[in-house]
């Protein structure tokens, strides 16, 4: 099981160091304008120079790279926009796009942007004035590519059906924590309402109180009886027990035994607030055990996260480190889709959290 865990993680990560790219977006250097491409599997520079009718040589040299080095999935190729695969005076190919970022004005965008006339920034984007809103995209040019239309249409074709996935796991989270809420059975003292007058128990009063103590469930007091009360008045009392546990279980998660033996031994010195995001695995729906990933933090280290919108805390077991990924900047954490949905997060993306170890 620790395996199959393990091995979905990977695919996890696998699928975060390779973002497919939906829509074209420019960016500026010293050498000019171009757009970034994430190396997927199977992709070489020959084929990504036909993808963007540009000379494999001179992405290569554009990237200070060899030609024949092999390309490592996830890695980030920048792309030269120039008179060969771009224009900026018809609308023949795919549309390159810049976001407008604070401050813009379409004087500035087009200033950056090879000072593209004002004029067909205003046509391709259908603007009505020059006011642009920040955060917004507009069409500067037009990629010259044969290839390019077919290859966006088909990520987000993927990205539909990802989306889709993802939709369907929260939903089957969101089922699964509901059915465990409904079978919780709330435990009550013992009471001799229904008992006839012969077979109410006696409370021996100069007899302490014999407790029992599962470990993976609260303490629950049993009453001292006497020899004569029927077994069918108290042989139920072990079941209620075993339900309560399995609902203590998904809610705090399977770690918080050992999260509490962990700071008897050396008590929680660190306590903040983080930025998370999520990667998917198959491990925590039905057992509750909870991962994630963290940055100078030793393997194995249990971390208690809390959600401060709800206050909901679970107990995660740390499987390694999140450095050297690109898709993991502006986070300090990765949690399991499992332990986001037991903290009942609502983004997909980033997130706040606390984390206490």
């Amino acid at each position: 099981m620790k395996k199959f865990f393990i091995l979905n993680v990977l695919i996890a990560l696998s699928c975060l160091c390779y973002a497919q790219t939906t829509e074209l977006m420019v960016n500026k250097a010293e050498k000019g304008l171009y757009v970034e491409h994430t190396i997927a599997p199977k992709e070489g520079l020959y084929y990504i120079g036909r993808l963007y009718n540009v000379n494999a040589k001179s992405i290569a040299a554009y990237n200070h790279t060899e030609l024949n080095k092999s390309l490592e999935i996830g890695q980030v190729l920048r792309i030269p926009l120039s008179d060969t695969n771009f224009t900026q005076k018809s609308t023949s190919g795919t549309p390159v796009y810049y976001k407008v970022m604070s401050g813009d004005g379409l004087y500035k965008v087009s200033g950056d942007n090879n000072k593209v006339p004002l004029k067909n920034i205003r046509d391709w984007n259908n603007l009505t004035s020059d006011n642009i809103q920040e955060g917004s995209n507009l069409v500067i040019g037009f990629l010259i590519a044969k290839e390019m239309p077919g290859y966006l249409a088909n990520n987000r074709l993927k990205k539909q059906e990802l989306l889709k996935l993802q939709q369907a796991e929260a939903e089957k989270a969101a089922a699964l924590k509901q059915d465990s809420l409904n079978s919780t059975v709330a435990i009550a003292p013992i009471e001799d309402k229904t008992v006839t007058k012969q077979e109410k128990p006696i409370v021996k009063e100069d007899k302490p109180v014999v407790k029992t103590e599962p470990v993976t469930a609260p303490k629950q007091a049993v009453m001292d009886v006497s020899p004569d009360v029927k077994k069918e008045e108290i042989k139920t009392t072990p079941a209620v027990v075993k339900e309560e546990a399995k609902a203590v279980l998904i809610e705090d998660g399977y770690f918080k035994i050992s999260y509490e033996q962990q700071v008897k031994a050396k008590p929680a010195s660190k306590s903040t607030t983080v930025t998370s995001g999520i990667f998917k695995t198959t491990s925590g729906w039905q057992d509750a055990k909870y991962y994630l990933l963290m940055d100078g933090v030793t393997p194995g280290t249990i971390i208690r996260i809390v959600n401060p919108d709800n206050n909901r805390a679970v107990y995660a077991k740390v499987l390694g480190e999140m450095n050297g990924i690109r898709q993991n900047q502006g986070l300090d954490i990765r949690i399991s889709n499992a332990a986001a949905a037991a903290l009942a997060v609502r983004e997909d993306d980033k997130f706040v959290v606390k984390v206490s170890y």
